[in-house]
């Protein structure tokens, strides 16, 4: 009986000894392998409910029974689909997304050259959004219910509502077409040094993509504000004489932007979405301007290729997300014990 008691309590130690970011790390690490294996499982179940199946969608509807039983057998798509199923994931696990029978080049390195373009796209987008966003949504919350509180969060309405392809039209007639400030084209070098190299046309593109990013974090970091102005601790500090500015800046500014940072993680497939259009319009040759003219050519192993990697991205996102939220807030990764 003693014996057990001391294992007993020898387990308790153990388990207390693991650190809380630990096991919420591990936590979050099995779910998102578990969402990667339902996207994998996703995109393959919409490759086989192509019309008249993968090889007629590939192939097109000009194929004959003959051309299309050839590529099914080279393909191993008459096979079962749960061998077919465990095969595709092999090929994924090996960096293999297909071929692009459109383009006669691999999905996977045409997506490794347009990527880093769109992640770079998004990142510029991402930073200068939350430049404005943060010191704006607190000059908001603490004006709340003034004249200018009222005409930003009516902008930031409007700005939220406008979708991307009508900002980025908007902002060719104003600063092309009319004033002639940026040129209506984005840079086409083919390397991202090349991209990076000519700033004055990347200015419309980042600036389509802030915009309503803007708007959104704004909000959310207005309400935040406004609900840490509102707790205790504030009202101590205020009490003890802290300076209104120390309060503001120490004290619910640090507090606010947990919200802010998993909102961030969450954006990732917002920004994806929008960089399709914007990337169209603006000819941006990135991951966008590839799903988009893979659409247009009926090129379904780059669409699901692309679609492949958006939702590991959102996957990866949401994970860093949750970890950045556990490292500036210990009652999240409190809450999981």
């Amino acid at each position: 009986m003693v014996s057990q008691q001391l294992t007993v309590a020898s387990a308790g130690r153990r388990r207390a000894a693991v650190p809380p970011l630990a096991v919420f790390l591990a936590k979050r690490l099995v779910q998102s392998v578990a969402v990667l294996l339902l996207v994998s499982i996703i995109v393959f179940g919409l490759l086989h409910a192509l019309p008249g199946g993968p090889a007629r969608g590939i192939l097109g509807q000009q194929a004959t029974i003959s051309q299309i039983n050839a590529f099914n057998a080279a393909q191993g798509f008459d096979k079962p689909l749960v061998v077919q199923y465990l095969e595709y994931l092999g090929r994924l696990l090996h960096g293999n997304l297909g071929e692009s029978y459109k383009l006669n080049q691999s999905v996977g390195s045409l997506i490794g050259e347009r990527l880093p373009k769109t992640l770079v796209l998004g990142a510029l987008s991402t930073v200068i959004a939350l430049i404005i966003a943060v010191p704006l949504g607190v000059w908001q919350a603490v004006r709340r219910g003034k004249v200018a509180d009222h005409a930003i969060t009516a902008g930031a309405f409007i700005a939220y509502a406008m979708p991307s392809f009508f900002v980025a039209l908007l902002l060719i007639i104003v600063f092309s077409d009319t004033w002639d400030v940026f040129p209506p084209l984005a840079p086409q070098a083919s390397t991202l040094g090349g991209i990076l190299a000519d700033p004055r046309a990347l200015v419309m593109p980042v600036l389509a993509g802030t915009i309503a990013t803007v708007a959104v974090f704004s909000r959310y970091v207005r309400s935040a504000v406004l609900d840490n102005l509102s707790e205790d601790y504030t009202r101590t500090a205020r009490a003890k004489g802290v300076a209104e500015r120390r309060v503001i800046s120490v004290h619910v500014l640090r507090n606010s932007l947990t919200p802010l940072i998993t909102m961030v993680g969450y954006y990732v497939p917002v920004m994806f979405s929008g960089a399709i259009v914007i990337e169209a319009i603006f000819n941006y040759p990135g991951m966008g301007l590839l799903f988009w003219n893979a659409s247009q050519t009926s090129d379904y192993p780059t669409e699901l290729g692309v679609v492949l990697v958006i939702g590991v991205a959102t996957v990866v996102g949401s994970l860093l997300a949750d970890l950045l939220q556990a490292l500036a807030d210990p009652r999240v990764r409190g809450s999981i014990r």
